[in-house]
Formats: C-alpha cells, structure tokens, sequence
C-alpha cells in the first residue's frame, strides 16, 4: 500500500508499569507449534491439579444455571435501532499526511481524546516528519485542530502522550528542538486546553513519568543515562544520579533505581539498588550485586547475583529494601530468567524459566510475604524471544487466572483457575461449537484461548483476551475448540461467569469493547486487506447480536476506541481510506446512549452467586474463603446502567476447607483429591528454609493458608515446628556470616541439636545427590514466618472482605518482556 499506508491504530492508555528481572535467553532451535491431535484434557488437568468441581466431574454437559433462566428473548427486545444509531454517528476525517495515530483519554468521563497523527521519513542523514495534534470534547465526535498550541513542533511519536494520574488533567507532549542538545515539552493543566512549552537540560531517553501520588512529581531518564526529577511539573529540574540503568517510582513518594559505578549499564549483576524518599536529596544504597529489580504490590524484588557470580536468586523486602530474605525459588542461570506474572499485597505470581531454550518455565505462587513459594503450575509457556506469554488476570471475577502450557508435543493447550493458581483445569467445551475434526476424542476437546503468544506468532488474532471489573463475569477472547489452540481462523467466544462456561458468539476474529459496564458489546471484524462499514453490537452478553452499517463508503480499519473503564456509551472506529492520490485517516464515533431508552432499576437486575453453579446451595460459591453474591443485569433488561453504576456485591464468609490451603513443599495433591500427602521420597525428611540470616527445621502437616484467603474456622490443618536454627549467609546481605542472638539454654538442649543436625547432613547428602545433582532444584522449603510486617508494608492492604484487587478494581501486572523480567 505504499511508504504511508498505517498499519495499525497505536492506542495509548495509562497501565502500570511492568516489572523484569532477567535476562532473556537466545532464540531456541524451536519454536512452540499449534497442533490439534494431542489428548490435551487428560494431560493439562494432570500438570498441578485439585480434583474438579463435583458438577464438571460428574457432568461435562451440565450447563451452569445463570441469571438467565428467567427471562424473556433478548434477541426480540431491539428493535428499530437503525435509525436511533444513525442519528447519532459522527464522522471526522484528518486531513493531513500521516502514518499513525496515537489517541489518548484525558480524565474520567471528561469526553476529553487527544489524537496526535504523525509522518516521518527518512532522507539522506536525517529525518523528514510532521505532527498534528488534535481534541475532541464529545468522545471524538468532532476534533479540532490544535497544532498551533505546541507551535508546530514535532511530537516524539515513541514518547506518545502522557496524561497524569486520576484526573489531574495533566498532559506532558515531548518535542524536538531542531539543532539543539536538548529537548522540549509541551505541558497543559487544563486537559489539553492550552500548553505551554519548557525546554529540558537534556534528551529524554524515555516517556517522562509522573509520581502516582503527586501528579506534579515527573523524573526521566536522559540519553545518557542522567536521572532527572522535577517536583514542579517540568518547570525546573535537577539531576539526582549519574549511569542509571532502570528507575521505577514506589509507593510514598519513593524512586527506586539501580546505577553502576562503572559506567556502564550492559555489565548487569554488579549493579547497586538505590533509594530515595525525598526526590534525590538522600539517596540510600538498599542491595548490591543486582541483576535487576521490579515491583508488585508491597513486595520489592531484587535478582542478584549468587557468591559464584554464575547464578541469581531473587530476594524480596516488604519495607522499601530496609530488610531482605531470599525467596524460595530455583536459582537461574544466564540463559534464564525469572517474571513477576502477577502480584498485589496479598501474593506473587512469579514464572521461573527452565534451563535451556526450552519455551516454557514454572509458575510459583508465594505466601503472604513473597518469600515461600508453592508450585502452581508445570511447563507454562513463555518464550524466551519475546517474553511472550498468555498468562492473563480475568479482572471481572476474583481469583481468576488463564494462561497455556506447552505440552511434550510442542502443542499449545489453554488452562484456568478459579482459585487464584492453587488448580490448573482445561476450560469446558462450548455448548454452541463442536470439537475439531482432527481430535482424537470428540467428548474430551476443550476451548483453548488465543493471547499474546499467538499474536507474537503472527496468527489471526487482532486482541488479547478482555475484562473489566465492572463488568461482574463477563469474558470476551478469541479462542478454538480442539485437543489444543488451532493455526486455523480463530472464532470469538464469551463468558459470563469468570470462565465456568462459555459460549461462541461470533465467527471469525473481531476486535471488541465493553461499554456501559458490560450492558453493551461491539465488535468489527478484523479485515485487514478488505474495506468494512458493519459493527455488530450486543445486549444481552454475547447471545444475540444486531449489524449496523455506519458508513456507506467502507474504510479500512485500523482499530476500535472506546474510553477506558468500559462505562462510556461511545466507539469510535478509525481507518483509513485509500483514493487514487492521497490516503487519509477517518474516525467514526457512534454513540449508544439512545439505543437504551431507559436507565436501569431494580426489576432489571437479578441476583447472581458467583463461582456456583446452584445458588439454592448454601454451600456452594466458596472460593478463597468466602462467597459473594452479585446483582447483575438480567439479560434480557435493554436499559442504561449509567456511568455511576457500581457493582453491588454481598460478600459472606465461608467455614475452612481443605481447598483453602496449599501443599507444602515435599507435599502434593493426587488427582481428585484435596488432601496434602508426602511424597513418598522426603517422607521423614526435615525441610530447611532460610529467613532473616537463619535457618530453621520444621516439620509440617503439609498445608499452608492460600494467600488471601479469608475462611474462619472449620477444618484447620495443625503444625508441627521443630526449634532449629544455625547461621546461614544471604548473597545480597554480605560475605559475613549472620550472628545469631540466640544462646543455649542447657547443655543437653545442644546435645540434642547436635545429634539432631548430624542425621539432617546425612540426609541432606542423599537428598542433594538425589535431587540437586540429579537435575531437580529445591524448590520449595517451608517456615513459619514471623509476624512483624511493617507498617508501611501494609498500607493498601484490602479490607477482609473486599476482592484482592486494587483500588482501580485491577490486580498489579508486571508484565514488561524480561530482561530479568523483574525490570
């Protein structure tokens, strides 16, 4: 299509920073391939595996009774919606010469977008390029042209737009300064209304990044790796740090960042973790021999460098670095890395690669204090290449995770938990879609779902999997149902229920959004080679669907905006159209607001226990010790929810089961079984575990507490503790040995050790002969932590009964490709 044909639409939205650590390996001899001809359901529910719901087990057809068992045909409930949608589309075209787009929100609900279309060309030693900056108050209804408020000067197009926190109304815009050594902003505190220019003492090498909490505190790194921080929004700066190699903000005001004295940000494993808390005016040195760093939740993580220097562990502090203790967890060579997959204050999801260029690694799940790590799930498939993985947080439903498995032919095969990685299932078959033709058993196929990996393999998959937490239950990704994730022409699936059920709603790939808190679904067909004019919208979830045609002349789609949040009535679709001379973008925004004559009221809302398949079943729905009941629009029910609508939930506590623990390290479910039972080979062995400087024995029943769990009483496993403990040395804390403050109360007390600690070295022979250097890590060694959390560790820490989410409904991702992935 020629040097200015766009190619996509870049959307820039605010997300949390990501966290890595580690160094990606080489590209591996193979790559993960898609195959349908493997018995996926028997081996994926093998891999780390609690029995299933007694409903699935007993019943694979079952279908779970939702809030729609009452109610009318939604499909016959719009009508006439033509003219109502037509009345209120709106088209905008750009004329300017452009090769992208890069759209921003400005505030909640302000309808402020920001649309900077920018052309840039090659020409002898230089570039040739323009930017255009556009904004829109009716949620890209109409634009005006405001280029004129940043004098014309050319927008980084990398560097895009960076709106402030919340709703500050912030907005920084870096430019170029032809002929100078440093560069210009471009700032506005009245959302984009006016800008005024501030030129810098340096060349950004990054996006200015503003402080979570203070909207005025920005700081960047230059092109030389200066650490700049300004704490009055870019009006005056000051450098803090020389040879910063990575800089993330913390919580209350604090900037972490590692430096090397040495000048250089490419000799990684003898950098120094830094701190300050007051914006460079004290700057405090927290570890050394750093690897990489990353942040999730209250937790700090650090990958340093063992005293070989060939190997790095991962260490983790809840006070901002005062403290450390070495997390539990393989040591990964250079070939390795480690990624925080996901984390809030209550855990970590941490993926550990395994050794070679293999595609896949463990997923570890901590204890509440991100130090003691259970395994939750074999051969989880993230590529070394890329940091491609399909591990996603369902934010519409607690405790909800899916991600893929590389199976030992290579194929890719989908698995969810419900209980936040304690078990790892197949998702059900759709009841409306039949298995591959090329399974072996049709009755066993499963959904297995398209996420990252397959976009990183070019396959026909325009978005990855979306949720939203107002939108209670409901999923849309794109998916296949066989033995495993198909090459083939992927269709779109929907769930209403966090990923129990689900149903096919459309054939073929779309791109979609969730409006109105999920009273409201669009989708465009991805037609990357053909013009289109349709977008299909729908009431009811994804059950019925109407086609409104929004143009008579097609375009070539480029993307589908809607405001982030899922509670705006407005899309807008942007594209391109291609005349004989010239090629132009053109936005068309529809709003729905009409399409919902009415706003909703109670008889539009129907009660819904979620993680049940029975709510007459008082015992049923208990997840992470505790139910929660929901009211849910009916499906039936065409009304507007309203930008202030807030989820209603009625959580309950729930009695302690079995299910609401996890096996200790030496300790494992068998399959259809919630008891803990030792594994036959460490039976009698006395586990070690390493916290604080010192080592101490325990002896377990073989449970611990999931983390965030809120059961109270009911069936509690005990613990067995063995008072043991001797010096042992932390890499990140120094070469010297640890003292121990504790002396020995009598002398048949240290008979008694020494006896007691003779027959634990000759155990632990055999057992680092077996395991160690028969190519198996100790993974996992238990303690009983000791209770003396910070107070500033806890701060944020959710109410008992509230989802383990963030205060935006969202848990934490850190999910930046690893360089260790704890960057």
């Amino acid at each position: 299509m020629g040097l200015l044909l766009p190619c996509y639409l870049l959307l820039s939205i605010l997300t949390f920073a990501a966290g890595s650590d580690f160094q990606r390996g080489s590209k591996p001899s193979g790559q993960p391939v898609f195959v349908r001809d493997s018995s996926t359901v028997e081996r994926a529910a093998k891999i780390v595996r609690r029995s299933l719901p007694a409903w699935l087990a007993a019943s694979p057809n079952h279908k779970i009774k939702r809030r729609s068992t009452e109610q009318g045909d939604s499909c016959q409930a719009m009508q006439g919606f033509d003219k109502k949608l037509a009345d209120n589309t709106h088209s905008f075209t750009f004329n300017d010469l452009s090769g992208s787009v890069s759209l921003a929100w400005v505030g909640d609900g302000t309808g402020v977008i920001l649309a900077l279309t920018t052309f840039q060309v090659p020409f002898f030693m230089i570039r040739l390029g323009q930017s255009k900056l556009y904004r829109s108050e009716n949620y890209g209804k109409s634009f005006q042209d405001v280029t004129s408020l940043i004098n014309n000067t050319f927008i980084r197009s990398e560097f895009g737009i960076a709106i402030g926190p919340e709703n500050s109304g912030k907005v920084i815009l870096t430019g170029e300064v032809s002929g100078s050594l440093g560069s210009r902003i471009f700032v506005s505190i009245d959302f984009g209304k006016t800008f005024s220019h501030l030129d810098l003492p340096f060349i950004p090498m990054m996006q200015i990044t503003y402080n979570p909490e203070n909207s005025n505190a920005l700081l960047v790194l230059s092109n030389n790796n200066e650490l700049w921080v300004s704490e009055d929004f870019g009006s005056t700066w000051k450098k803090i740090h020389s040879m910063v190699c990575l800089v993330k903000w913390g919580r209350k005001n604090t900037i972490f960042f590692t430096a090397n004295l040495n000048g250089s940000c490419t000799d990684r494993g003898v950098l120094e973790l830094r701190r300050t808390t007051d914006y460079g005016k004290t700057v405090k040195t927290v570890a050394s021999k750093i690897y990489s760093f990353g942040l999730g939740g209250r937790f700090l993580f650090a990958s340093v460098m063992t005293g070989k220097g060939t190997l790095r562990m991962i260490h983790v502090s809840v006070d901002q670095g005062e403290t450390w203790n070495m997390a539990q967890l393989p040591p990964v060579g250079h070939e390795q890395f480690y990624s925080i997959l996901a984390a809030n204050d209550d855990m970590v999801f941490m993926h550990v690669d395994e050794p070679g260029d293999t595609g896949f690694g463990t997923i570890y799940a901590s204890d509440d204090r991100g130090t003691v790590y259970s395994k939750s799930l074999d051969r989880h498939l993230y590529t070394t290449t890329g940091g491609d993985t399909d591990f996603t947080n369902v934010t519409s439903l607690r405790g909800v995770f899916i991600t893929s498995v590389l199976a030992e032919d290579s194929s890719v095969q989908s698995v969810v938990s419900f209980d936040q990685g304690g078990e790892w299932v197949p998702l059900r078959k759709p009841a409306n879609s039949k298995c591959d033709a090329t399974a072996k058993d049709p009755d066993k196929c499963s959904l297995h779902i398209h996420a990252a990996y397959s976009t990183a393999m070019r396959l026909n998959v325009p978005m990855l999997p979306l949720s939203e937490p107002n939108a209670v239950g409901l999923i849309l990704a794109h998916g296949s149902v066989g033995d495993a994730i198909s090459m083939m022409r992927p269709d779109v699936y929907v769930s209403d229920d966090g990923g129990y059920s689900w149903l096919k709603a459309l054939d073929g790939p779309h791109h979609y959004a969730i409006l109105d808190s999920g009273g409201l679904l669009v989708a465009v067909e991805h037609s990357p080679t053909q013009p289109i004019n349709k977008i299909r919208f729908s009431t009811d979830e994804g059950q019925c669907w109407g086609t409104y045609t929004f143009t008579k002349e097609p375009i070539y789609f480029t993307g589908l905006a809607s405001e982030p949040g899922a509670r705006s009535m407005n899309v807008s679709i942007w594209g391109y159209r291609d005349s004989f001379l010239s090629q132009y973008w053109i936005s068309i925004t529809i709003d729905f607001r009409d399409l919902l004559t009415r706003d909703c009221d109670d008889k539009d809302y129907v009660q819904w226990l979620a993680h049940s398949d029975d709510i007459s079943d008082p015992n049923d729905g208990c997840m992470l010790g505790y139910k929660e009941k929901f009211l849910r629009l009916r499906k039936d029910s065409v009304c507007y929810n309203g930008r202030d609508y807030v989820v209603n939930t009625q959580p309950t506590k729930c009695a302690c089961t079995l299910d609401d623990f996890l096996c200790d390290f030496g300790y494992y479910r068998k399959e259809n079984s919630s008891e803990c039972v030792e594994q036959p080979d460490l039976k009698g062995k006395v586990l070690e575990f390493c916290l604080h400087g010192k080592e101490e024995q325990l002896q377990t029943s073989g449970y611990r507490k999931i983390p965030g769990d809120k059961c109270e009483g009911g069936q509690m496993p005990e613990r067995k503790e063995i008072d043991l403990s001797k010096r042992c040395v932390s890499d990140l804390l120094g070469p010297e040995l640890l003292v121990d403050s504790r002396t020995s109360k009598s002398v048949p007390i240290v008979i008694t050790v020494i006896i007691i600690m003779l027959l634990s070295t000759a155990a632990g022979v055999v057992f680092v002969k077996k395991y160690v250097c028969g190519g198996r890590f100790l993974v996992h060694r238990y303690s009983v932590l000791q209770q003396h959390v910070e107070d500033n560790a806890a701060e944020g820490m959710d109410d008992p009964l509230e989802t383990n989410h963030t205060q935006n409904g969202k848990i934490e991702f850190h999910d930046d490709s690893d360089e260790d992935l704890l960057e």
